[in-house]
């Protein structure tokens, strides 16, 4: 009986022996696989220490221009500063008040020092601090430049990316603030809560996409009728009633006996909500799912998840709404250009990201940062099928300001209506080029501008200008 006893007590005992060291081969394997997080957590004490010792390193463009460094003056007191001041506001962010934007979540490289063991001790010998290590981004200041200006005065947002590696070219996001006086506004911005001045509308703004979602739905169509959806077609008299339920398209347009691709390149809103009330709705969730809506993104900054239930239980009303981009459907310029960026890459798409490497003061290189695939978002027949339709929309339909370049497009106008008075709609244009190789992605916002063709596309063609006119 007592041996008995006794190996029950060695088997319970050999049991927490090795859960102890499970929990400690656990909380090794975190600590090392989440050091940034830990080391960004305003609750260790080691931040403080890296910051005492480190001077903060500085932050480039991909051209090599400064937006952000740490400027010391004679009396030993640091000041950062951002010479491109509003233009890089949201993308590079702060570092006072709490950090945002890039100096948020490359805090870990920019507070620590690989500089040479020499080079520190100078500096221990002189009394001066260990030069940080700095980051070169995807960022292009002249893209960013011609986006920031040519959304002038309204509020909005405007993402350029590279649908081959998923990198940021240009990040904007108005209204916008001066990094360089966030001491001075922060009390004045967080006080105020009216004011969106601090929202990063790229990446945290949630819209409904009006008819840029078509993109979605005729995704959804064609994979519910693959071999049938061209023959799909449409008399248009410029509204469609089901129910107590009407869907009108924009300004009352009556666009007349309609194919498929018409339908998408003239963004008519009748035809699509009856594409909507011939969709399995359990399926269409399913594709909403797999295009990343109502999830947590895999990506290194702030962000809010697009959002749109569908399913068996989703009433005839609120899939009309839907199919148009209208109803409860909330998108992000961010989630929207990675959709986009996923049609031009062959279905493939590629993570988003905003850092190219890291560097020491002597520009040695610590880390370097290499295009990572997120997920296929569709197959390539689908990517292809989407591109002709998106091209149409170009040459024939809603964007046709972008035809006739010496360079070709594709994209997709959007006019979502944002309140109860239908004259009231956001502008949007998502789309790529050239179409035959696509290189840059661009999907812009204008809030309350009206009509995507008339305001977005011309944006578009701005920055596309810009990359391959000569």
């Amino acid at each position: 009986m007592k041996k008995k006893r006794n190996r029950q007590i060695l088997a319970v005992t050999w049991l927490f022996v090795g859960l102890f060291f499970a929990m400690m081969g656990y909380t090794c394997h975190y600590a090392v696989t989440h050091r940034q997080t830990l080391m960004n957590n305003s609750y260790n004490t080691r931040q403080e220490i890296l910051i005492a010792q480190n001077s903060r390193g500085s932050i480039y463009a991909a051209g090599g221009q400064k937006l952000a460094e740490t400027v010391t003056d004679g009396e030993g007191k640091e000041t950062r500063v951002y010479p491109y001041a509003n233009m890089f506001s949201h993308a590079v962010g702060y570092a006072s008040n709490g950090k945002f934007g890039i100096e948020a979540f490359a805090n870990y490289y920019l507070i620590n020092s690989n500089t040479r063991l020499s080079d520190k001790v100078a500096n221990d010998v002189a009394g001066k601090k260990y030069p940080g290590d700095s980051v070169i981004t995807t960022l292009d200041v002249d893209l960013q430049k011609i986006a920031y200006d040519s959304l002038g005065m309204y509020s909005g947002a405007v993402i350029v990316s590279e649908p081959s590696t998923g990198r940021i070219l240009a990040m904007v996001s108005k209204p916008d603030f001066d990094p360089n006086e966030i001491d001075q506004i922060w009390d004045t911005l967080i006080n105020d809560k009216e004011s969106s001045v601090l929202l990063n509308r790229t990446t945290q703004g949630l819209y409904p996409p009006g008819s840029t979602f078509k993109i979605v739905t005729a995704l959804e169509y064609i994979r519910e009728n693959p071999d049938s959806y061209s023959q799909f077609s449409f008399q248009c008299n410029g509204r469609f009633t089901h129910g107590e339920e009407r869907i009108n398209c924009y300004h009352g347009t009556s666009h007349g006996s309609e194919n498929f691709t018409k339908a998408f390149a003239k963004s008519c809103n009748s035809a699509f909500a009856s594409i909507g009330l011939e969709l399995d709705r359990k399926k269409f969730g399913k594709t909403l799912d797999e295009l990343l809506f109502n999830q947590e993104l895999k990506v290194d900054f702030a962000y809010n998840q697009s959002k749109l239930a569908m399913d068996e239980n989703t009433t005839d009303s609120d899939v009309m709404q839907a199919a148009i981009g209208q109803g409860t459907t909330q998108i992000t310029p961010l989630e929207l250009n990675m959709i986009t960026a996923a049609i031009a890459n062959d279905g493939e798409l590629m993570k988003p990201y905003l850092l190219d490497r890291v560097e020491t003061a002597d520009r040695s290189v610590v880390k370097q940062f290499s295009p990572d695939s997120y997920k296929r978002l569709m197959s390539e027949e689908e990517a292809q099928i989407m591109t002709e339709l998106m091209e149409e929309v170009v040459k024939s339909g809603t964007g046709t300001k972008l035809s006739g370049l010496s360079y070709t497009a594709a994209g997709k106008t959007g006019s979502a209506e944002y309140n109860k008075v239908k004259s009231d709609s956001h502008a949007w244009f998502t789309g790529f080029a050239p179409v035959e190789e696509p290189q840059v992605c661009v999907t812009i916002i204008i809030e309350g501008a009206g009509s995507g063709g008339d305001y977005a596309v011309p944006i578009a063609k701005r920055i596309l200008d810009a990359c391959f006119e000569e």
